[in-house]
């Protein structure tokens, strides 16, 4: 029940939250929550961490240890916080423009490292909590108030880049796969090492009426149809992806953790004496 959700890992009295109504952000909130709360997860033990950005309020309503930093900066306090105490779960909440335009090379890094760090990036194409300014997942053409002509930047694959960086638990859904949602925040957390989980939003307020995208129901019902499984897409030619995005998981596989790897030269070390 969501009721008893909202109870047991949720701070009340920071309650309601702030998004804009039709925000797609509370949806992928409660994907997390789920996700832990599927796992069996002491609330202890994990700790959720973001930056600066609509996405990045997500923590101060969740009840766990939670930490909110500087803007681009999420993912290199999550690295201390895992070096300090590998044991705990750490994730990181983080939005399109936070992630992969000023954190961007903190997240090149982390997924190069292989550290055990769940990100998940609520992406709803545009700079929300700061006036509407275009990220790196902005679509090339539309327009934000930085770009009022349209944008003529190549935008992110978030998942292949994660992925060529070195992450080895990459994923994509969107806030009307819901269910989807939960089960891959899931496997990144069971997976041991970076996992990156790119979770794709809407944003009525600033990104849909500055590309006259509709209302919050129209933008949902969008996700619905453009959205493709990965296993229906392997079948399917380029002409027929044509406005289409690959939701499913990319990749998920193993190879050293960089915090057991630190252990190991500590250990290495000290038996050496």
């Amino acid at each position: 029940m969501s009721s008893e959700l909202i109870s047991k890992y949720f701070r009340m009295d920071n309650l309601p939250h702030i998004w804009c109504p039709g925000c797609g952000h509370g949806i992928l909130m409660r994907g997390i929550v789920k996700a832990i709360d599927n796992l069996g997860l002491n609330k202890d033990d994990v700790c959720i961490v973001s930056g600066i950005g609509c996405s990045s309020r997500a923590p101060g309503y969740m009840d766990f240890n939670t930490l909110h930093t500087t803007h681009g900066r999420a993912l290199a306090f999550a690295t201390g916080i895992k070096l300090a105490n590998p044991k705990l779960e750490v994730i990181v909440v983080t939005g399109d423009g936070d992630a992969s335009a000023i954190g961007g090379n903190h997240l090149i890094h982390a997924a190069r490292r292989n550290i055990g760090i769940t990100t998940v990036v609520f992406n709803n194409s545009i700079y929300g909590m700061t006036g509407g300014q275009y990220s790196p997942t902005t679509p090339t053409g539309d327009k934000g108030t930085t770009a009022p002509y349209g944008n003529i930047d190549n935008n992110f694959d978030l998942c292949k880049l994660a992925q060529a960086a070195g992450a080895t638990y990459t994923a994509r859904s969107t806030a009307y796969h819901a269910n989807m949602i939960i089960k891959q925040v899931e496997n990144g957390i069971k997976n041991k090492g970076f996992s990156f989980i790119e979770a794709i939003s809407v944003c009525p307020t600033y990104y849909g009426r500055k590309n006259k995208k509709g209302d919050a129901v129209m933008m949902m019902q969008y996700l619905k149809d453009s959205a493709v499984n990965i296993n229906k897409a392997k079948s399917m030619n380029e002409e027929e992806l044509a406005g289409k995005f690959v939701i499913g998981e990319f990749t998920n596989n193993s190879k050293p953790e960089y915090t057991d790897q630190y252990q190991n030269i500590i250990n290495r070390l000290q038996g050496e004496r």
